[in-house]
């Protein structure tokens, strides 16, 4: 059997789309109670093995080291390792009309987000090298003091006064109102105001070598099977919400069934399954904007299989 790395961050997208994959166990590799453990599908000859890292953790590791065979990073990322891997088509998380928020604490005083940047605000952020930081930064056209940090500590360093904002990902981004946060922007609306078209946070990738060493064709084989790993999760949603509800010791918010019902529907959907044409055209539009702000290199061609 041949094993491959899986790497993705510990929010409930990832988890969900993954599973089908590695099967129903716990994070020790152990099936559930009254699970066999196997993969939903099959591999084709592949085990795979899934890390669980913070998106910025994995985003350097992908630009220092690049030994993952496969792995999520912020999009924002992808033009400093192209030449490394290459963009699958499925588990990219792309915002239409959603995606990060820059909050603040409720009972401040209503800003904009220029009034914001002008008052000298410190900033928490979930990386440097995070999409959303990119276009935050792009949306603002300036620089601004920031203090990075894992973004599930963001919202508790923007309520206790850490920090004077933040900014939010993954399921922190879906209700700030009830934690007690006021949103300044929505990067997601904003974004498709300027460019038109969604937003692309997230991306999968896989490394290019995998045909060298597995055979030709193996990334567009591998590519096929992580797509139907999502197509999978999506057709199977009890099962998927069990395995995060087995998972979620530590994500309280895992058992709000509302809640994660909406964040699975934003980020876990049909643009999961293949991003198409207009996931390469919301990536040349981010790559170009980047680009023109000097926060990133334009890659080229978008080699998304």
């Amino acid at each position: 059997m041949n094993r491959l790395n899986l790497a993705h961050s510990p929010d409930a997208d990832d988890m969900a789309m993954w599973w089908p994959l590695v099967g129903m166990r716990d994070r020790r590799g152990r099936p559930f109670e009254g699970e066999d453990g196997r993969p939903a599908l099959d591999t084709g000859g592949f085990v795979f093995e899934t890390i669980e890292a913070d998106i910025q953790v994995l985003n350097v590791r992908a630009m220092e080291r690049g030994d993952l065979e496969i792995t999520a990073v912020s999009a924002g990322v992808y033009p400093r390792i192209a030449q490394k891997y290459r963009i699958t088509r499925c588990g990219a998380s792309i915002g239409v009309s959603y995606g990060p928020k820059l909050v603040v604490r409720a009972e401040n005083e209503p800003a904009t987000l220029a009034e914001l940047i002008d008052s000298g605000t410190t900033v928490a952020i979930p990386g440097r090298h995070t999409t959303a930081y990119l276009v935050l930064r792009a949306l603002s056209g300036r620089v601004f003091p920031v203090l990075e940090m894992p973004f599930h500590e963001i919202v508790d360093a923007v309520m206790s006064g850490r920090v004077g904002a933040g900014l939010l990902i993954h399921e922190a981004q879906v209700s700030p109102e009830s934690l007690g946060l006021r949103v300044v922007t929505h990067l997601g609306p904003a974004w498709t105001e300027r460019t038109g078209g969604p937003l692309p946070l997230g991306l999968n990738v896989i490394r290019r070598d995998l045909d060298s060493r597995h055979g030709a064709g193996t990334c567009e084989h591998v590519a096929g099977l992580l797509r139907r790993s999502v197509r999978h999760a999506i057709d199977h949603p009890e099962r998927t919400r069990a395995f995060l509800l087995a998972r979620s010791e530590d994500r309280p918010e895992w058992r709000d069934r509302g809640l994660l019902d909406r964040y699975l529907g934003m980020y876990v959907n049909e643009q999961t399954v293949d991003f198409g044409e207009a996931g390469v055209a919301a990536l040349r539009a981010l790559y170009r904007e980047g680009a023109g702000a000097g926060l990133c290199d334009d890659p080229g061609v978008i080699d998304a299989i």
